[in-house]
């Protein structure tokens, strides 16, 4: 199970093109509205989540997934039950994604603490004790942070890679046609 956390003021492009890609390797995705089931994004974007953090229970899972977006991001970092979720991914080495300014979420929790990360321009001092790096989307251990929008693709399919193995994540960036 990965848990992709939606907030009001998410960014749309970072949450449902991460949901699809993940979708198309056949792995299990639940989409958790935080505060209720129909989340707007930062563009007024309204999607509906299969379930809200009220019905979430704190039980096994693979992946947690942070999309960016502001104030999104903001909204995921005030949720108790994010927070509940990210720790337990961090005690029992389950991966971590975050895109955007969704990194600065981990970096307020020590998470990143001489972890290689990344996040979009202007957060990095948010990243405490982070080792900043130029890559668009960076993996160190169990967390993928990317820079924002315009490398979802990239930070979904490293996702993909680490959860069902380079060669499905290789077919699904073939079939989309995102030729490098």
């Amino acid at each position: 199970m990965i848990y992709v956390f939606l907030a009001n003021g998410f960014e749309e492009t970072e949450a449902i093109t991460t949901i699809d890609i993940l979708r198309r390797a056949e792995l299990t995705v639940t989409t958790v509205g935080i505060g209720g089931r129909h989340i707007t994004g930062s563009h007024q974007i309204t999607i509906q989540a299969d379930i809200t953090d009220s019905e979430i229970t704190l039980s096994d899972f693979d992946a947690v997934v942070l999309p960016g977006g502001m104030p999104g991001t903001l909204n995921l970092e005030q949720s108790e039950i994010v927070h509940a979720f990210i720790d337990m991914a961090a005690q029992r080495n389950k991966l971590i994604g975050a895109i955007c300014a969704a990194p600065s979420i981990l970096g307020h929790k020590g998470l990143l603490e001489g972890k290689k990360a990344v996040c979009f321009p202007g957060f990095e001092d948010e990243l405490s004790g982070a080792i900043i790096t130029d890559q668009s989307v960076e993996e160190d251990g169990n967390f993928i942070t990317a820079k924002g929008a315009g490398v979802t693709i990239d930070f979904a399919l490293k996702l993909t890679e680490r959860l069902a193995g380079k060669n499905i994540a290789e077919k699904i960036r073939m079939s989309i046609q995102c030729i490098r």
